[in-house]
């Protein structure tokens, strides 16, 4: 189950273009994120992982990107979801075996 954002993507993206758009009025890029974000209501530290990760999105910066993340995510859930099964199959195996051996012979 997905984690609801409290922003939607279009607030997002206006918010990294006008930090982008404005980065010059400001003396810093964090000064510019920090008043930007005020404006848009979140904390500057949550604007600056939009614009880390939207840098990332457009392979300006190095790291996984959205799409990438996102299905590293399944992937991870799948293989503990499989670890989970096979754990439970190895257990029942050994049970049935066991029971198997100490049956009786006719």
């Amino acid at each position: 189950m997905a984690k609801q954002s409290r922003y939607s993507p279009e607030v997002r993206e206006r918010a990294i273009r006008l930090v982008e758009d404005h980065v010059g009025e400001y003396s810093s890029q964090w000064s510019a994120i920090c008043s930007i974000a005020t404006k848009i209501g979140c904390t500057g530290e949550t604007l600056r992982s939009w614009i880390l990760q939207a840098q990332r999105n457009q392979g300006l910066r190095p790291g996984l990107t959205s799409d990438e993340r996102k299905r590293l995510k399944e992937l991870e859930r799948e293989n503990r979801e499989l670890r989970r099964v096979n754990e439970i199959l190895r257990k029942a195996s050994a049970y049935f075996a066991q029971a198997e051996f100490d049956r009786r012979p006719r």
